[in-house]
């Protein structure tokens, strides 16, 4: 099932509350997702497969055309879409309209009202024709939420191993959480022109070694993200090295070094290096 929604309306958030584990980066900025991540919850003879999708944004560049693409090929393949809209900001539109859609959607679409914590007088949890509301700061409304959607999950066999909680490789999320820690600790401009690549992941050893290439898109970025003394980019290498210990259970060695790759968010050949490519039925 696909979390859909505008940017900013708490998808990686409640994807982590729904799967119970900090897999999905999460950020109070903007367009932190950038490539589909897939969430599991096993239980009993029921398996929710989550799509954490990019932002149903309006394109200003290359970067973010993929990334809608990305979004609307999530949506043509999914059986439920969960329309996420923030609860101050109710009631929701309808889903195609906020998607920028021609017509509606070919899956069922259930409206997800998040951050109900933060309008008072809500009923977190409550559920009716308009729309489920939660809280992901409290839990509340995620029982009735899973309910909601097990009434829609198609009957077959578990597409993944029960105790697996996420699909992506391990190489996947070395960039994620860089990325991440790339959006705690710079300004607004900077974890956009940011993103990073695997050279090498040595899972044998002990610590797991890992070496990465951090790449942003001018000589002045390149200098905010080492800062003074290299004191940005230790710390941005800490707390990404944390986030994978937590994540794979095992001490991680991270080494990174930085690069300036002028203009690669609107550069076609960069973008597919990086996972963005053209036409994303061919990669799904």
């Amino acid at each position: 099932m696909a979390l859909a929604g505008r940017p900013n309306v708490g998808k990686s958030s409640l994807m982590n509350a729904l799967i119970g584990q900090r897999l999905a980066m999460v950020s109070p900025k903007a367009q932190a997702t950038r490539l589909p991540v897939t969430g599991l919850r096993s239980e009993g003879t029921t398996q929710f497969i989550f799509h954490d999708l990019p932002g149903l944004l309006d394109p200003e560049y290359l970067l973010q055309e993929r990334m809608r693409e990305l979004a609307l090929e999530g949506l043509r393949r999914a059986d439920l879409i969960l329309h996420l809209h923030p609860a101050p900001d109710a009631p929701a539109p309808t889903f195609h309209e906020e998607a920028g859609l021609d017509t509606p959607p070919r899956a069922p679409v259930i409206v997800v009202y998040t951050k109900a914590d933060l309008v008072e007088g809500a009923a977190p949890g409550s559920s009716d024709s308009e729309g489920i509301s939660v809280s992901t700061m409290t839990g509340e409304g995620l029982p009735a939420l899973l309910t909601a959607m097990e009434k829609h999950l198609p009957r077959r066999p578990f597409e993944y191993d029960p105790e697996d909680i996420g699909t992506q490789p391990l190489r996947f999320f070395v960039v994620e959480y860089l990325r991440e820690a790339a959006f705690d600790l710079l300004g607004q401009e900077v974890p956009y022109s940011f993103t990073a690549e695997v050279d090498e992941f040595r899972e044998s050893t002990d610590p797991v070694y890992i070496r990465a290439t951090l790449f942003v898109e001018r000589n002045s970025q390149k200098g905010i993200l080492i800062g003074e003394h290299g004191h940005t980019i230790k710390e941005l290498g800490r707390r990404a090295r944390a986030r994978l210990e937590d994540l794979i259970g095992s001490r991680v060695y991270l080494e990174t070094w930085v690069k300036v790759l002028p203009k690669w968010r609107r550069n076609p050949a960069q973008l597919s290096r990086f996972g963005f490519h053209d036409d994303p039925k061919e990669h799904a």
